[in-house]
């Protein structure tokens, strides 16, 4: 069997707004962020206890910060369209998978979100993409 290794963060609290509703309507109160970032097994099994072997994902969790605070969507899609990539700027992350969720949907219940499986490929076409811009 081959070694699998993620960074799993569950039910990160966005300080954003999302969506346009009306009157009367649920708004939404929370917006919660599941992110698993697959990685080289190699950043989890490390020799030493060094910040240098790892991964390190706080500047990547500041940067969402920074895009789920950066004004109004219209979208959950795009708020996640922009954390995926973010993520591809970091050429330790080999695939990941995104969930954006948004509570309540009616009457002080329900979750609704949505759910996107971004593999190797996709992130490479992004960073190479990146890379022809600048």
């Amino acid at each position: 069997m081959t070694s699998r290794a993620c960074i799993e963060l569950k039910d990160l609290r966005l300080n954003t707004q999302i969506g346009t509703y009306a009157p009367g309507a649920t708004i939404p109160d929370q917006h919660l962020l599941d992110l698993t970032l697959w990685i080289n097994p190699r950043f989890i099994l490390i020799s030493e206890d060094v910040m240098d072997q790892v991964f390190d994902y706080d500047p990547l969790v500041v940067e969402i910060d920074r895009l789920a605070a950066d004004g109004h969507y219209e979208t959950q899609e795009r708020l996640a369209t922009r954390i995926v990539e973010a993520c591809a700027y970091h050429p330790e992350i080999e695939s990941l998978e995104i969930s954006l969720k948004k509570t309540p949907v009616r009457e002080n219940s329900g979750l609704l979100g949505i759910k996107l499986y971004v593999d190797v490929n996709t992130l490479t076409n992004m960073r190479t993409t990146k890379a022809e811009e600048i």
